[in-house]
């Protein structure tokens, strides 16, 4: 067993609590085991200005952390999932995948309790494309602005008086102890998450032989199957990060052994969007997924998606 495991880390709160959290869990674990952070700053934290899917997106957040593991610098990185590229450097894998927070989105406002309250011309700050594509879906009538940077400073944005209302994760703001701003954890039915939102995942080096094994206690077999659906149809539409583009699994209803795939692709030029779903047994995740972005792709999801890239 080795003395120790270095966690390389954003420098975010949010990142930071993650990365405490892996820390906390594996030391609790593992009793002999040390566990320190290796904070860092990416290129996504120091690009503010411009929209993430124009400065590169969200890989730009994931890059650094994945150069400090393969240089031997840390052993291990901790991921938001929404957050990493559907394709990894060779030589790393996300062997382990953690329970899931709330997956919704969560409207955060002071005056007003959910989307249906917010008068015509309010201003909704977003960074996400999907986010905006679906609420602009449900209310046309909304002015939606790019609102970058972490948590913490979105919300300053939000107390200064600069956005009426600003959508963020429900999972950042409960593990940072901010679930009292939430004014509305918004329907899945109006919003469908992010592929993986919710989820931390880990990142190590594929033939650390000595770190993988110890890093498998914060494995949660039914968070990774649903991420592992939900990536698999992100892959296959070629979507990356920050593509609007919503897949959300959840155990079936009406039968645990079951999971069921939910999907959305927006065009905001056109107001149009298309959705799919499906079911398929746990064991079938990968398979669930392909499944259903190749029904989006015979709806002409290729297509909005090129166009909204323009």
């Amino acid at each position: 067993m080795p003395l120790s495991i270095r966690i390389a880390t954003r420098k975010s709160p949010l990142a930071l609590w993650q990365a405490t959290f892996v820390k906390t869990q594996l030391q609790r674990a593992h009793a002999d085991l040390r566990v320190s952070l290796v904070p860092m700053t990416t290129q996504g934290d120091q690009w503010l200005a411009a929209p993430l899917a124009t400065a590169g997106g969200k890989g730009l957040f994931v890059k650094a952390l994945e150069d400090a593991i393969l240089k031997g610098r840390a052993d291990i990185a901790v991921h938001s999932m929404k957050d990493v590229p559907m394709v990894l450097p060779d030589g790393l894998h996300i062997p382990v995948i953690a329970q899931r927070e709330d997956p919704r989105d969560a409207l955060v406002s002071h005056h007003y309790r959910c989307i249906d309250d917010l008068p015509a011309g309010s201003r909704v700050g977003t960074s996400s494309l999907r986010r905006q594509y679906q609420l602009q879906q449900r209310r046309p009538d909304v002015q939606c602005t790019v609102l970058r940077g972490n948590v913490g400073t979105r919300l300053a944005k939000l107390d200064a008086g600069d956005y009426d209302a600003i959508i963020l994760a429900c999972a950042g703001l409960i593990r940072l102890g901010q679930a009292d701003r939430i004014a509305q954890a918004i329907p899945v039915e109006y919003s469908l998450p992010a592929g993986g939102q919710g989820a931390i995942g880990i990142e190590a080096r594929t033939d650390d032989v000595k770190t993988n094994p110890l890093l498998h206690v914060l494995h949660h077999p039914p968070t990774a199957a649903q991420v592992t659906a939900e990536r698999a149809l992100n892959h296959t539409l070629h979507g990356g990060c920050q593509a609007p583009i919503a897949a959300y699994a959840v155990t079936d209803p009406d039968d645990a052994k079951q999971l069921w795939l939910r999907a959305w692709v927006g065009e905001v030029e056109s107001q149009r969007s298309i959705c799919s779903e499906a079911r398929a047994p746990y064991a079938c995740a990968e398979a669930l997924g392909v499944t259903v972005a190749n029904d989006l792709l015979a709806q002409g999801a290729e297509q909005m998606l090129q166009a909204s890239r323009h």
